[in-house]
């Protein structure tokens, strides 16, 4: 990984569909407003988009933590823009400043952290679990 820069940022835009809504996977008596899990994918989008260019191949980062607020509703067709903003880079740990806004208000605000991963290495993790886990599924009972 290239030395991150404080201040580095990153955009990610999503015009909101009906598969984004929170009443097709979460419940259905909600009227059809953006769901919190696809608004924080957005902002996990923007904050890869802000690091993006400093990953070495091979590297990738994914996300260990999370803390927003969802602060207003947003209905299908609207677009969304997420912002991420680097605030501190401690080894391979990148914490963000997030937000989203609909063309009207901020719908979202917070924190977020992502790690610097060598996909190779994770996908070797995965391949053990997956070997462990058909294991557990293949013997005695």
């Amino acid at each position: 990984m290239k030395a991150i820069s404080s201040g580095a940022t990153g955009r990610f835009a999503l015009v909101v569909k009906p598969e984004h809504l929170a009443n097709r996977f979460k419940d259905s008596i909600l009227p059809p407003v953006l769901a919190t899990p696809v608004m924080i994918m957005a902002m996990e989008n923007a904050a890869l988009n802000a690091v993006r260019g400093y990953l070495e191949t091979g590297e990738s980062v994914v996300g260990t933590r999370v803390n927003v607020q969802h602060l207003a509703a947003t209905t299908v067709g609207q677009t969304v823009i997420a912002t991420a903003e680097v605030t501190a880079v401690e080894g391979g740990r990148i914490t963000f400043v997030v937000s989203a806004y609909d063309e009207i208000e901020e719908i979202g605000k917070g924190t977020h952290e992502r790690m610097v991963i060598e996909v190779a290495r994770l996908q070797q993790r995965l391949d053990a679990k997956i070997e462990r886990l058909a294991a557990t599924r293949t013997g005695p009972r």
